[in-house]
């Protein structure tokens, strides 16, 4: 027989798919409100994996990752069981914001307090109902407003179990990344020992299809390396994208306040020394104007996007590999793989333009 699976006072039995509300504090107008949980429990046990959202409450593309990913096919012949939460941070998601309504950072506030600020009690509730029952997790983000990610996955590969997900997710950079106090990450890993990467892509408050489909096709190959999947058979097996831990990433930041003008792309490979930029003051040739140079050879993985920029403003995130070329190819071969044009058949949902 199963283990009963039980979400905020709610059982839900093999081989069922449910929406359960989980109660939130009220908002001020005393309007209740809940964060929506879906959880899909396959007919047979196996791995139990939740996939987050929104825990920045602006970073929107990790909420239709979701949406595809229970709407798949693939989940029909699943092992164990996926709870998916598409929006942790309902007040920052009402409001278009990353914070809270006091301004904190729900991803410094884990594991949370029942005694504590909005966000800490938010994260406990999410660590009790949601992360207690899971053996492993992956918290989707993109970069914050005026930003954007190369998509990347994030994780301590010093955890083996971490390191295969991260592999597994087959997005085309991974960075070895320390845990941070107060993350989700960090909580997972200390307080439970949970194996948990996080996928970061794309702008906040965009749509990105590139990055969502990155997302779920990444979500599906984890599943399927910690057994919850059966990969498919074909007839002719395509060799996936390999893809490359960074050695390190360094940001470039700006030299002095004005308007910045890029020259260089996402996912561009650049040399120490190259041009990456300029800013100048918005007053012609009467003002002043600095030349952004590449400080170390890399791959673009972050950026602005934002052409007002302060003095020590982050404006280029790169990283360092042992083989960048290879780096660039892989990019590509990724971006072509996941082209919609390249889809042998019409894909479960229309692409967002």
């Amino acid at each position: 027989m199963s283990e009963p699976f039980i979400l905020a006072g709610q059982e839900v039995l093999p081989g069922t798919n449910t929406i359960i509300d989980v109660p939130l504090p009220d908002l001020y107008t005393h309007s209740s409100l809940s964060m929506p949980a879906q959880v899909i429990r396959g007919k047979q046990e196996g791995p139990i994996l939740f996939v987050s959202a929104a825990v920045h409450g602006d970073e929107i593309n990790g909420v239709e990752i979701i949406r595809r990913l229970v709407k798949s096919k693939s989940l029909s012949r699943m092992k164990g069981t996926l709870i998916t939460v598409p929006i942790v941070n309902v007040y920052g998601f009402l409001n278009q914001s990353r914070y809270l309504p006091d301004r904190r950072d729900l991803n410094r506030c884990f594991p949370g307090s029942v005694k504590g600020s909005l966000a800490a009690r938010l994260a406990k509730l999410f660590m009790t109902e949601v992360v207690q029952q899971c053996t492993h997790g992956i918290d989707l983000h993109t970069a914050a407003i005026h930003r954007d990610n190369l998509p990347q996955i994030r994780a301590d590969l010093s955890n083996q179990v971490t390191e295969q997900m991260a592999l597994a997710f087959n997005a085309p950079v991974v960075v070895n990344s320390g845990l941070i106090e107060g993350s989700l990450r960090y909580a997972c890993s200390t307080e439970k020992n949970l194996p948990i990467i996080v996928y970061e892509a794309g702008e906040a408050l965009r749509f990105d299809e590139f990055s969502i489909r990155a997302g779920v096709k990444g979500i599906l190959s984890v599943m399927q390396s910690i057994g919850m999947l059966t990969p498919p058979k074909r007839k002719t097996k395509k060799k996936a994208p390999e893809p490359f831990v960074a050695r390190s990433t360094l940001w470039v930041r700006a030299p002095q306040s004005g308007i910045f003008r890029m020259t260089v792309s996402m996912g561009k490979h650049v040399f120490e020394g190259d041009l990456l930029g300029a800013v100048a003051t918005p007053y012609g040739e009467d003002g002043k104007e600095t030349d952004i140079i590449s400080p170390i050879s890399g791959i673009i993985i972050g950026r602005t996007n934002l052409p007002l920029v302060s003095e020590g403003e982050a404006l280029f995130h790169i990283a360092r590999f042992t083989r960048p070329k290879d780096v660039v190819d892989n990019l590509e071969a990724f971006q072509l793989d996941l082209d919609p044009a390249s889809d042998e058949a019409p894909p479960e949902d229309l692409p967002i333009i």
